[in-house]
């Protein structure tokens, strides 16, 4: 097991216990990394507290991504409490849910802004605030979550799979830009996996079912499996990996027919 003992990580995207970044969090915790853990607003801030009662010293903060003076303030309090930073986790990830049941070519002005703003953006702002920080630990890691819907379609994931297309390319571009301070940016393409996200795509369901069909290991993942590769992804053991995009699907991305 590797060993994270000194480490700090900041947490943006737990909802709850099924969360994929819940299951990082507490994969993170379990080798010695303190945490810091966001909540978007007070509906999910109950959640996510009560969640981090079961974790050692945690930070519990509040973080709305679309929110400037948020984002400054998070990373103000984590400066204060942690002295510097050696991970961030970005798990955000929202689209209007209207624009999830119509066409995609339906896709409103609005709609193609809020799910790129949220879902993209907020790993820029974070990025960009969280790197002097990573850079006084020696560079860290930055690792946020992707689907195969970037790069290929999938029913009802629309305006979803645009941004998520958008996001990987923005893990190239700020590889990059912080690969001169020794921060590494990398994502994680996960297969499906029952979250309170992935209620809101019509026929979730038939998609487990195909992957578990077609997946040369047939079967569906779960969110420790995902975990596992995000330690190893956020550690030094992928010291010399960055701008990556590494699929967690059972193999369901290799097939064709």
């Amino acid at each position: 097991m590797l060993d994270l003992t000194g480490t700090h990580a900041v947490i943006v995207g737990v909802a709850n216990r099924r969360s994929i970044a819940w299951a990082i969090a507490q994969a993170l915790e379990s080798r010695g990394t303190r945490l810091a853990l966001t909540y978007a607003d007070e509906r999910l801030a109950p959640n996510v507290r009560e969640l981090a009662g079961s974790l050692e010293h945690p930070l519990v903060l509040p973080c709305d991504v679309t929110n400037d003076r948020e984002l400054d303030d998070l990373f103000e309090a984590v400066d204060l409490e942690f002295g510097g930073l050696d991970f961030l986790v970005h798990a955000v990830a929202f689209a209007p849910r209207q624009e999830l049941a119509v066409p995609f070519v339906e896709t409103t002005r609005n709609g193609f802004r809020v799910a790129l703003d949220v879902s993209v953006y907020s790993l820029i702002a974070l990025a960009r605030r969280s790197a002097p920080l990573l850079a006084r630990r020696g560079g860290g890691s930055i690792l946020t979550l992707s689907y195969l819907g970037a790069a290929r379609v999938f029913p009802n994931y629309n305006v979803m799979g645009v941004a998520k297309a958008a996001l990987e390319a923005s893990v190239r571009y700020l590889a990059a830009d912080l690969g001169r301070f020794g921060t590494r940016v990398n994502a994680i393409s996960a297969g499906p996996i029952k979250t309170l996200a992935s209620t809101g795509i019509s026929g979730f369901s038939e998609i487990l079912q195909v992957y578990r069909r077609r997946a040369p290991l047939k079967r569906n993942i779960d969110a420790s499996e995902v975990a596992e590769a995000a330690v190893f992804l956020l550690s030094s053991a992928a010291g010399a990996i960055t701008g990556e995009v590494l699929v967690v699907d059972a193999g369901f991305h290799a097939m064709g027919i």
